[in-house]
């Protein structure tokens, strides 16, 4: 990151202080004249996320309102990730593939992300040894996923709220958490409800990607993994063998080191408890094959200050 930019970033936070408060199935900013703060990715037709655009292609919209971007970054930078990997009775048989499709995400990555690992069945613990928050060693991180053996039933739900808890330790702006799972939960002491809220707290971009071997199992949950990465912004993958499967988790690598972090702040007066529509398109010439994932929306509490 650019010397600009980190003062920027720094003066952003110091005058204008950013707070997420829950609601269901949008993100919630504190009242007031915030920073709102987007994780936007931008994708060709062939699905390629699209990097280097510079600022002036981008257009926010709120409320059918254009707003004036005050903060933006589309450089490789470090961010802070979570693997959340399934390790339960139904991915007993899929161990050592998983052990190597997250391999070939840590070395996709920047090589200064900082990462951890959420291994879950029926109980979700945290891969890295406790005096570890976060690891850049990607022999440590493939050990994490190994710490635990696996077997037993999914607290699904736990697992991802357990990740957006501790990306709240991170160190980094952007954050992030890549979930390999089938959706299914028989075990967890959180509601679907309560995730969802969680993830809506949140402005962690999550991307979900289904086993292909899984899938075909009763409890696969594919509309929870899309309702999850729709809600977030990120994106849901479907590979269909154990090869894709790799290749998807080095595309998610690929994406995040390709996004852009944008800010705005409101220009028009906000009412409590009212859901603000955010719209973000994306002009280049010669180009017109272009779309954009970012979350859809946002609302201000009645009660400022709440988590």
């Amino acid at each position: 990151m650019r010397p600009a930019q980190i003062l920027l970033i720094a003066a952003l936070s110091a005058a204008l202080p950013f707070v997420v408060v829950a609601a269901q199935d949008e993100q919630v900013f504190k009242a007031g004249a915030e920073l709102v703060l987007l994780q936007v990715n931008v994708f060709n037709g062939r699905s390629d996320a699209v990097p280097d655009l510079p600022q002036s292609a981008f257009t926010v919209f709120e409320d059918g309102k254009p707003q004036q971007i005050a903060f933006f970054n589309a450089g490789d930078v470090p961010v802070t990730v979570g693997l959340v990997i399934d390790n339960s009775t139904s991915m007993l048989t899929e161990r050592e593939m998983t052990l190597t499709a997250a391999s070939a995400f840590a070395e996709s990555s920047h090589p200064e992300d900082e990462m951890f690992a959420v291994v879950f069945n029926e109980h979700v613990r945290d891969g890295l040894p406790p005096t570890v928050a976060f690891t850049k060693n990607r022999l440590q991180l493939r050990a994490s996923l190994q710490r635990y053996q696996a077997g037993g039933k999914t607290a699904f739900y736990d697992a991802i709220i357990s990740g957006l808890d501790h990306l709240e330790k991170a160190g980094y702006q952007k954050r992030v958490l890549v979930v390999l799972s089938d959706g299914g939960d028989n075990a967890s002491v959180h509601t679907e409800k309560e995730m969802l809220d969680r993830i809506a707290s949140s402005n962690a971009l999550i991307y979900t990607v289904l086993d292909p071997n899984v899938a075909s199992l009763g409890e696969s949950r594919p509309d929870l993994l899309k309702r999850i990465t729709r809600l977030s912004g990120g994106v849901s993958y479907f590979p269909k063998t154990s090869r894709d499967l790799i290749a998807d988790f080095q595309e998610v690598a690929g994406n995040i080191r390709r996004g852009y972090s944008i800010g705005y702040l409101p220009t028009s007066a906000h009412q409590h408890d009212v859901r603000h529509r955010v719209k973000v398109t994306v002009r280049m010439a010669g180009r017109n094959d272009l779309s954009v994932r970012v979350r859809d929306g946002y609302s201000e509490p009645d009660s400022p200050g709440t988590r």
